[in-house]
């Protein structure tokens, strides 16, 4: 009796765990990465015709931290390559996320809680993962370079300004060839050690915030107990990042460490995904000065898609924000940084990018602003600003 009573306990175990496996991951994006129910606008004929002439770039986006195939077009989320296609996007940023609090609380959490630590499990990781924060943005960098290797050539890692020209050229004479580029989100995946610095760039990765949503070595984020500046490693890290011709991103910083990073800066800086206070007023966004400040540094500001960027879902407020940032600082200095599949409910996904073209016609801009907006202005900073190649 007791050993069928054990035989029917491990066969419980093992269906559920069976389920957790294989089912649990596809459950958990769906919670996480949703599209809001939201009226989107009409698209014209000449709006579709714009959009389709245009050269798109997208500075920030999840995916490669959820359990799907990039290459395959899929039910949920926001990103795979065939709806990049729809979209007409040229180049795509993909971040890593490595750690990660529950709730994603904007006003205060501690570094204590790792929710990744369990995807990463579910998702039946290579077991180094489980337990090094660098192991999980080595391990994204590997899942985009397979993607790449079995994508026919149409999908294409982004390392240098010679790989964005070959995109570029590429695309102008009609082939159908998508640019992806990795970033971090949070450079607690060094675990305290400047050497990492050097493997996550030798992996892929030329772009990357100090803070995510808690404070780390670097220093402070706007979510985190402390919110300081940087530190000593901080400062180090900074420095070895512009050395490198990495990107350095703002977004999730403190204000202290806002200020801290522009004052050193040498080269150009991003805030790779969020909004404006102006049409936002939320902590996650940035103020006037600090997008002046940006601009000041040739830096580009990307605008989200989610409520925490807008305080809506409505297409209509992401077109706001870019026209503030225009009148603000200037056309040349706003972009697209949609936090796709970052946790975020969004109003539409990249396969209706034509919608925010449609907009910024409707609000008056000139093709050629347009353009910038959408991809131009992103395009033109990583060419200035990544290696040769």
């Amino acid at each position: 009796m007791i050993r069928k009573i054990l035989i029917g306990v491990f066969l419980v175990i093992a269906i559920l765990a069976a389920l957790f496996f294989t089912l649990g991951p596809g459950i958990l994006e769906r919670g996480m990465n949703q599209r809001a129910d939201v009226a989107l606008p009409t698209v014209s004929p000449e709006a579709q015709a714009l959009h389709e002439r245009l050269i798109i770039a997208d500075m920030h986006g999840d995916t490669l931290l959820w359990d799907r195939n990039l290459l395959n077009r899929a039910a949920r989320g926001h990103v795979d390559l065939p709806r990049l296609q729809d979209g007409n996007v040229a180049l795509q940023v993909f971040s890593s996320v490595t750690q990660s609090p529950p709730g994603l609380n904007y006003d205060s959490n501690s570094a204590d809680s790792d929710n990744i630590l369990w995807l990463a499990i579910a998702q039946l990781q290579p077991f180094r993962t489980w337990s090094s924060l660098v192991e999980r943005s080595l391990y994204h960098a590997d899942k985009l370079a397979r993607a790449e290797a079995n994508s026919g050539g149409t999908l294409r890692i982004i390392r240098s300004r010679r790989d964005i020209d070959t995109l570029l050229a590429d695309r102008q004479r009609g082939e159908q060839v998508t640019g992806a580029m990795l970033s971090i989100e949070g450079l607690h995946n060094l675990e305290g050690e400047a050497a990492n610095l050097n493997r996550l760039f030798n992996a892929g990765f030329r772009m990357a915030s100090p803070t995510h949503f808690f404070d780390n070595e670097l220093g402070g984020s706007m979510h985190g107990l402390e919110k300081g500046g940087l530190t000593d490693f901080g400062r180090d890290i900074i420095r070895r990042m512009e050395e490198s011709r990495m990107i350095i991103d703002i977004a999730h910083a403190s204000p202290a460490m806002v200020d801290e990073i522009l004052a050193m800066a040498t080269r150009p800086v991003v805030s790779s995904h969020g909004g404006v206070q102006a049409v936002c007023d939320v902590n996650r966004n940035l103020n006037d000065a600090q997008i002046s400040a940006v601009a000041a540094t040739g830096g580009v500001i990307g605008i989200g898609y989610w409520d925490g960027a807008l305080c809506s879902f409505e297409p209509a407020n992401v077109v706001r924000s870019i026209l503030h940032v225009r009148a603000l600082v200037g056309v040349r200095h706003v972009g697209l940084g949609s936090d796709y599949d970052g946790s975020t409910m969004v109003g539409f996904d990249t396969s209706e990018l034509a919608i925010i073209t449609q907009l910024l016609m409707e609000a008056g801009l000139s093709e050629g602003e347009i353009a910038q907006v959408m991809g131009g202005n992103v395009i033109r900073l990583l060419r200035d600003g990544l290696p040769q190649g």
